[in-house]
């Protein structure tokens, strides 16, 4: 009841930025969630209708003693996924790698303990049975090597047989494609996000391992000194979550979600400190600006173009777009109907055929291709949700219905 009472008596103009009329009530919803927690953290919002952007706003705190400015950068967890997928396509699309050709053929150490088979559609539509992090590592900390962890990947040995089932893998996912695509390109991953997606679409702001000189960019998690100490007295004595209890009733094995989601040692493990930042970690640690997430998915929404430049041919768009797994997976507690690195939007009921992916910290990004859509939410509350919060949920829905408005005269909600 709290959150509706702050939501209803908020401040509906609390931002900074541009917005086009059409969409004036989905920056009205934005001010209204941001409004109460302000003093909390900040968030933006980025959204492309037909090749042009129609909303460009911020508002909040970017630390304890900055403003979110219109480059602030976020760490966005696992909506870098979408990111790291889109440039496969690219790579696909240049004829530098396959969806359905072995990976070990360009990485001939990932065919130990049978994974000879496991192709880059298999990991892609998290079918490779490699989501397991917790049996793979010691501790947390090794994730911030990048080599170390493309031989650990390389070594791993799947939980299930390839395409027999699937199973969302939050953390190994970036090492798996990340790796796939360095070893058949020969080039560097940060080589690679320059040459086919930062330079050619101009983004200010996307980053697997943050460059020194943009630290200073990045929103960092402000943290109440009470609800830290209480989080911390709270997991000495670890009970299970909800999250864990909804699982388990659903039918779901909660090991299977602990061993994908967990790596020993995460609670020490700094996903905002320098160091961290700097690392390459593409399934969890991704810095973005919501007008450069926006802006790849705004070439998604045209089907592999933007601005007179074809990114992605048109036979890769249709395949990396088709639904590969509509059943619930052994990690996710929704159906995420995965496509080749997207799952579906999720919204308040508002259906659409579009795809893309959210983040741990409730951030998301997506495209409509049907609607001309694209969609970014970036934020530094320190908030974690498999499936993101009301927030992205209530922003998805009213971006989808500010489009509808235009499209067809009508709102919906449906």
């Amino acid at each position: 009841m709290h959150a509706i009472k702050d939501y209803l008596l908020a401040d509906k103009d609390h931002y900074a930025g541009h917005v086009d009329p059409r969409f004036q009530d989905l920056a009205t919803q934005f001010s209204r969630f941001q409004h109460a927690r302000s003093d909390a953290g900040g968030a933006a919002l980025t959204v492309y209708f037909q090749n042009q952007k129609v909303v460009d706003i911020y508002t909040g705190q970017k630390s304890a003693t900055e403003q979110w400015q219109n480059d602030t950068l976020s760490v966005c967890y696992s909506t870098g996924k979408g990111v790291l997928a889109t440039l496969a396509h690219i790579l696909v699309s240049e004829g530098r790698l396959e969806y359905d050709r072995p990976v070990a053929e360009y990485w001939p150490e990932f065919a130990q303990n049978g994974k000879d088979e496991i192709t880059l559609a298999h990991m892609l539509s998290h079918q490779s049975g490699l989501f397991d992090i917790r049996h793979l590592i010691d501790d947390a900390a090794e994730m911030a090597d990048w080599s170390h962890m493309l031989n650990v990947i390389a070594a791993a040995k799947p939980r299930f047989q390839v395409a027999t089932d699937a199973a969302y893998q939050p953390l190994t996912f970036g090492w798996q494609i990340g790796g796939a695509i360095e070893k058949a390109t020969g080039e560097r991953l940060a080589d690679l996000m320059q040459q086919y997606l930062v330079k050619p679409l101009n983004l200010d702001g996307a980053y697997f391992g943050v460059p020194d000189s943009e630290l200073q960019r990045v929103a960092r998690p402000i943290f109440n000194p009470k609800s830290t100490a209480q989080t911390a007295k709270s997991s000495q004595v670890r009970k299970p979550s909800l999250m864990e209890k909804a699982i388990e009733k659903s039918g779901q094995n909660p090991q299977d979600f602990q061993d994908a989601m967990i790596p020993k040692g995460m609670s020490k493990f700094n996903m905002f400190s320098d160091a961290s930042l700097k690392a390459i970690i593409p399934a969890a640690n991704g810095v973005f600006s919501a007008p450069s997430l926006a802006k790849i998915y705004a070439m998604l929404a045209q089907g592999g173009h933007f601005e007179e430049q074809q990114f992605i041919s048109a036979p890769v768009f249709q395949r990396l777009s088709q639904v590969q797994y509509t059943k619930r997976d052994r990690v996710m507690p929704l159906p995420m109907h995965w496509r080749l690195g997207y799952h579906r939007v999720l919204s308040l009921g508002k259906s659409s055929k579009g795809f893309g992916h959210i983040g741990f910290n409730g951030s998301g990004a997506w495209c409509d291709p049907e609607r001309g859509l694209s969609f970014a939410y970036t934020h530094n509350f320190p908030t974690g949700s498999i499936t993101g919060d009301y927030r992205l949920w209530g922003l998805t829905q009213e971006t989808l219905r500010c489009a509808d408005q235009v499209l067809k005269g009508s709102k919906g909600w449906f």
